[in-house]
């Protein structure tokens, strides 16, 4: 099989055919043999060789091929010993014969693999005349465009154009495209036609484009869409959006005015049909960009206490390199709050003729006035969120310049200060929302009964406890002394309201004493401490007083510690050194982004309710959290720049991928690709990766190009997403550089599937699929909390509970049944399987085999005469989902109330629940594990409601599918609706198979 060209149309695919290639055979009983595959010049026959086979035999006639299957969905595949071993995108069946016997191979390459299923779709839908057809289709909208353009350039209709001219035409076309790259191309084809000068003419300019400007894993998923033509028209482009995209409610005018948008040849736009340059054009915009475009403005639920939320916070805002020794400037003041930052720290200090100054005290940073900082501040604080601004202010003033600093914030600041004393009556801070334009002082505070005009506090001095640590290691150590009391004055005391600073004592203390207006530091070394060894009382603090955590003093080269680690204990500020770019920089930049960008995130439901059980040290899945598998294929990459600063291997870039999960313990994972030597322009990869992630609300993905070398692999860009805001689908991942600049052009291309837990796993190991019968199932558990009266109220919930999983598993089984029958896998949705056995519901004359009723709300398939087995086989299947569908919905709101009426009961208890355990006799250790297993029951309670209602809403998303499919591909029953698609289409062609045996090899 040739590689040196680039494939990009269906001919190309027969002419690789004809000339054949190796491929592995599997066989059931885990043989696999390596034969030479090849079509016969007269594109009747597939032959394979050698064989113990006679060669007439060793073969499969085209017109017997009922269809071609992507991946591993066949009963061969899935029962196979060496399933974990096969490529999902290598593999590929051919269903043949009457008995739909089934030949199951896998390519060396998932690029060799697409070229024998583009072509032998080719070959089924035209047969001998492939090529006649292709001849008269193939390229004809792109000819006319580029022929057009070519004239409208040709302006002295010399039929050539200067190759100076050709070059930038191109590169105007794909701005991408180096430009030496393109010259070489010219060069290469003038030599090869023994060609001398520079002109190029028409011919020769469209060769060109053809061969650089052709993606081929674009054109291989145009045909997978296009009813194998060389163009989609609206409805096989309605088809690609409300199936791959998932899009809903798509119209034949929503399609016409994408097309309309991304079509570059006028014949495409007036034909309604988008060619491979209009397709490429629309999956490279920002309307197939992976990031949810719905998480670009503010999204979430904005009224809830400030504690809820996660808060975008800078560290040493004023400096802009390291913390000992590097400069300090107003611009970190400006980058931070542009990039949506909402809590800057301002470390201030007395400064000379009585203006106080703001830098790192007791260390070599240089010195910016106090009063030009708060002047920045009040132009760009509601510069990029219109959300609260907390400024931390550490204070080492002395009394006659903290008078300074208050003068400067009342007249600079004005009324965006907020100053209001808070609510004795109030258990929780104002929301977000009621502070909309308002900067806080988070600050030292003098006590209510304090009658004077100054008081003591104490001083919590990061910049002296890095300077004692520095000084252990040769450092000049300068005056400091840690934990100190200092005078503070009355007027800034009165500026600090809801953000009060107080030294945390312990979690016990905390609970009991602290009021929800006092904000605790923690040293990150601290924190770290709190999340190993008291992971639940962190979350539980944090539920309702905010936790600063700041960079240990001893990264004095301003390093970042992993926001992560402190986020899954709930901690709200995260104080970052924005200064310093790297992983987790990325990591804060990414997470901040899926609520507008506006520094506010709100924090999982389990880590804001009172009554929720999480540990932030889990390794497993989260009790009341419903898992997902999050699929991952990376298909290519375009335009990956050299490595900065980079030069041994001159222009040359070996490129490989790394998908990175970040979140609780349990989510940390990463896979990577292989690497695609000498190829940073378009490097195929076609590496499909799989992910489980136990709490998506906290996990995020990063996508990582990496530059492959013996010396040391170098970084080419990155891109991270919060999992919520990831869209399926075919989508392009925009990269970014070290510094989080985006990279012009360079980009990844992947598909993102989402399941559910029970949709996916590894088959072959379990029979089809994951399902599992009812003595294998693994049921929610309720923990004993040895309080007679609760546990028999918990103890109600167990019957409901089994009953609702026993409905949820019961759809998901029969739904991974039907996609098997289908030939697909279980990330596919129910609309591709109703397109993909759509044309093996039809007879030769265009009849109906099996009709869809759609009159009634669950969609009934009718026999319409004699079908064969395989067939009987999905309708069988089909109405077994439809039952275990229908079952769910009709049964679904009695059981949610029996789940919730046991948790309101139970939660009767709660205020009470100490007292009651001490009734009962339990003591301490036996009170606090009774109390947690209470905690423990009440979120497995609110997560068995959840996942029924999720249940319920994919039943009926999935009959919402039945149907839509089903008028598309004009399968309905007539009279019981009206479909707007009257012929069937050939889509992405499906069947169940019976595996074929044969009598030797």
């Amino acid at each position: 099989m040739p590689t040196e060209k680039k494939i990009s149309s269906a001919s190309d695919c027969i002419n690789a055919m004809v000339e054949g290639s190796e491929l592995k055979k599997v066989r059931s009983n885990s043989r696999v043999y390596h034969r030479y595959f090849l079509l016969d010049a007269d594109m009747q026959s597939l032959r394979w060789e050698p064989s113990k086979k006679d060669s007439e035999k060793a073969k499969i006639d085209i017109k017997s091929i009922k269809e071609v299957r992507t991946g591993k969905n066949t009963d061969i595949f899935r029962s196979n010993g060496i399933y974990d071993q096969i490529s999902e995108d290598c593999a590929f069946s051919i269903i043949y014969g009457e008995n739909y016997e089934s030949l199951d191979l896998v390519a060396n390459s998932a690029d060799v693999a697409n070229i024998w299923v583009t072509g032998l779709r080719y070959l089924i839908s035209y047969g001998k005349h492939t090529l006649d057809m292709l001849g008269t289709t193939q390229d004809n909208m792109r000819t006319s465009w580029l022929s057009q353009l070519f004239s409208e350039s040709d302006v002295d209709n010399l039929g050539h154009i200067p190759l100076c001219n050709a070059v930038q035409f191109i590169k105007d076309l794909n701005p991408g495209l180096k430009t030496n790259k393109i010259e070489l191309k010219f060069k290469e084809l003038h030599r090869s036609r023994e060609k001398a000068g520079t002109e190029v003419t028409k011919e020769e300019f469209i060769e060109v484009f053809h061969e650089l400007c052709t993606r081929p894993e674009i054109y291989f998923l145009l045909v997978q869409f296009s009813s194998n033509k060389e163009f989609l028209d609206t409805k096989d482009l309605m088809m690609f959006l409300e199936a791959e995209q998932g899009m809903a409610q798509v119209t034949e005018e929503i399609s016409l005015e994408i097309i309309q948008k991304y079509e570059p040849a006028k014949e495409g736009q007036e034909k309604g049909c988008l060619s491979i340059d209009g397709f490429t054009n629309y999956l490279t915009s920002p309307d197939c960009h992976i990031f949810d475009p719905e998480h670009k403005k503010v999204c979430q639920d904005m009224k809830q206490p400030l504690s809820h939320y996660f808060i975008n916070s800078s560290h040493n805002t004023y400096l802009i390199e390291d913390q000992f020794r590097g400069p300090s400037d107003i611009t970190g003041y400006i980058r931070a709050l542009k990039m949506g930052c909402r809590s800057v720290e301002l470390d201030v200090w007395d400064g000379p003729d009585n203006e106080p100054v703001i830098y790192t005290g007791h260390t070599m940073t240089s010195q910016i006035v106090f009063r030009s900082v708060i002047d920045i501040i009040n132009k760009y604080a509601f510069f990029a969120s219109e959300y609260p601004l907390i400024l931390c202010l550490e204070n080492h003033c002395s009394i006659k310049q903290q008078k300074v600093m208050v003068q400067h914030m009342k007249k600079i600041l004005g009324d965006k200060l907020h100053t209001q004393s808070p609510n004795i009556e109030e258990s929780y801070l104002p929301s977000p929302e009621s502070l909309k334009g308002k900067i806080l002082i988070k600050a030292k505070k003098l006590s209510a009964n304090c009658s004077g005009l100054e008081g003591d506090v104490t001083d919590e001095d990061e910049g002296a406890e890095m300077s004692q640590r520095v000084a252990k290691e040769g450092v000049e150590q300068q005056n400091s002394i840690t934990g100190k009391r200092f005078q503070l004055c009355k007027d800034l005391s009165e500026l600090v309201s809801i953000c009060k600073s107080v030294q945390f004592k312990e979690f016990q203390v905390s609970f009991q004493l602290q009021k929800y207006w006092e904000v605790c530091s923690f040293n990150e070394v601290l924190a770290s401490k709190y999340a190993n060894e008291n992971p639940g009382d962190f979350v539980n603090y944090n539920k309702r007083f905010l936790a600063r955590v700041f960079p240990s003093p001893m990264r004095i080269d301003s390093s970042n510690m992993n926001p992560q680690d402190f986020w899954k204990c709930g901690c709200q500020i995260v104080a970052m050194n924005f200064q310093t770019p790297g992983l987790m920089m990325d990591l804060n930049i990414g997470w901040f982004r899926q609520n507008g960008n506006c520094g506010y995130v709100l924090r999982p439901a389990i880590m804001r309710e009172e009554v929720s059980f999480f540990s932030a040290n889990t390794k497993d899945t989260v009790p009341g959290v419903s898992p997902q598998l999050l699929h991952i294929k990376i298909i290519s990459g375009q335009n990956f720049p050299k490595p900065k600063g980079s030069g041994a291997k001159g222009d040359v870039v070996d490129p490989y991928v790394y998908v990175e999960i970040h979140g609780i313990p349990a989510d940390c994972a990463e896979q990577r690709t292989k690497t695609m030597h000498q190829n940073g322009d378009n490097p195929i990869f076609d590496e499909s990766f799989e992910f489980q992630i136990n709490l998506p609300e906290l996990a995020m993905v990063r996508f990582v190009v990496l530059d492959d070398d013996y010396i040391g692999d170098e970084f080419i860009g990155q891109y991270t997403i919060p999992f919520e805001c990831l869209q399926t689908g075919y989508r392009h991942v925009p990269l970014q550089s070290l510094t989080g600049e985006s990279l012009a052009h360079a980009s990844l291309f992947v598909h993102v599937a989402i399941t559910n837990r029970r949709g996916g796993g590894k088959p072959h190991k379990r029979g089809l699929s994951v399902r599992k019968g009812k003595k294998s199932r693994e049921y929610a558990s309720m923990r004993t909390l040895w309080i007679k009266t609760i546990d028999e109220v918990f103890k109600n919930a167990l019957q409901p509970i089994r009953d609702a999983t026993d409905l949820r598993e019961n759809m998901q089984n029969a739904v991974v049944s039907f996609k098997e029958l289908c030939g697909l896998s279980p990330v596919a949705n129910l609309m591709q399987c109703i397109l993909a056995v759509s044309m093996h519901l039809v007879g030769p004359d265009n009849t109906p085999l099996v009709v869809v009723n759609l009159n009634d709300q669950y969609p009934t398939m009718e026999l319409q005469g004699i079908v064969p087995e395989v067939l009987k086989k999905i309708v069988t299947a089909y109405e077994m989902m439809i039952h275990t569908i229908r079952t769910l919905v009709e049964n679904t709101d009695s059981l949610y109330e029996k789940i919730v009426q046991c948790q309101k009961a139970a939660m009767e208890f709660h205020e009470n629940l100490h007292n009651i355990g001490a009734r009962e006799g339990l003591k301490e250790r036996k009170l606090q594990k009774s109390v947690e297993s209470f905690t423990w029951n009440i979120t497995i309670l609110k997560g068995q409601a959840d996942l029924l209602k999720y249940a319920k809403n994919e039943a009926l998303e999935n009959l919402k599918q039945i149907h839509y499919a089903t008028l598309s591909c004009g399968l309905n029953k007539p009279g019981t609706e009206n479909a707007e698609i009257s012929k069937p289409r050939r889509s992405l062609e499906v069947i169940p198979e019976k595996a074929g045996d044969e009598n030797g090899e």
